[in-house]
Order: C-alpha cells, then structure tokens, then sequence
C-alpha cells in the first residue's frame, strides 16, 4: 500500500505531466493555425481537409471527429469546396449518403500543411528513435489505442 507521502509525489508527477500535455497540445494548435493560415484557411478548415486527405467521410462523421455541429461541417465543405479543395460525391455502398473527399489539389495542400508543422517536427527531430517510439507507445496507451 501507497504511502500518503508518495502517493502526493505521483499526484505532483502527475499533475506536471498533464500540464506539459496541455502546453504542447496548445503549442501544437498555435502551429497547426500558422501553417493553415499560410494557406489562407481557417485552423477547422485545414483539420478538416487533413482529415479528407486520409479518407473520404461522410458530413456525420466529420462532425464527429472535429466534435461540432453538423451544420457547421457543411459551411466548411461549402468553404473548401469553392475553393476546389474538397469534393462532394455518392458513397458508393449507400447512394443516399454523400461523403465528402479532398482533390487532388486538397491532398496536395493537406500534404503541405503537415510538412509544414515545425512545432511536431523540430522537437521530434532532437529524439532518437527509440525515443520517438517509446514516446508513440507511451502515448497509444494513454489513449487506449492498440499498439
């Protein structure tokens, strides 16, 4: 059984660890908008068009995955879809279901906006491999996800 006292230290640790989570996730989006707005696109247009750029999803699951309204995925898709970026089109399962996907010049600005992420790539370059895949595996498991 724990100790009071160590309990507290792992409580401390653990409270640094959540803060420095918290410091590079804000860091990670201060970037993540820089390198969309160099594209003139909003930070929810470029993780919309990332997310595109993986895989054709239908509005309802956009939705899910940015965690917004239906409604405001629409005036996205509408945004980057006069752009030329994102297109709408049948699921091919479900004809009554309309995904949304990236053109090929939406994948190609979705390419450029992850290679221009200095703040994921510079830190992550100063890590040896191991690091990196340890830091990959510490972080799969926090999330639950499968290694």
């Amino acid at each position: 059984m724990a100790t009071p006292e160590k309990t507290r230290r792992l409580d401390a640790l653990s409270m640094e660890v959540v803060e420095l989570i918290g410091d590079v996730v804000a860091r990670f989006y201060e970037d993540y908008e820089d390198a969309a707005a160099e594209h003139t696109l909003t930070g929810a247009q470029a993780r919309l068009l990332s997310l595109l750029s993986l895989e054709p999803l239908p509005m309802r699951k956009l939705a899910q995955r940015l965690k917004c309204e239906p409604s405001n995925v629409t005036g996205i898709v509408d945004r980057l879809e006069s752009r030329g970026l994102v297109e709408r089109r049948a699921d091919p399962t479900d004809r009554r279901v309309k995904l949304a996907a990236a053109t090929k010049e939406g994948s190609r600005v979705a390419r450029e906006l992850r290679e221009g992420l200095r703040f994921a790539r510079e830190p992550l370059a100063g890590l040896s491999d191991g690091e990196r895949g340890a830091l990959r595996d510490l972080l799969r498991r926090m999330l639950d996800v499968d290694a």
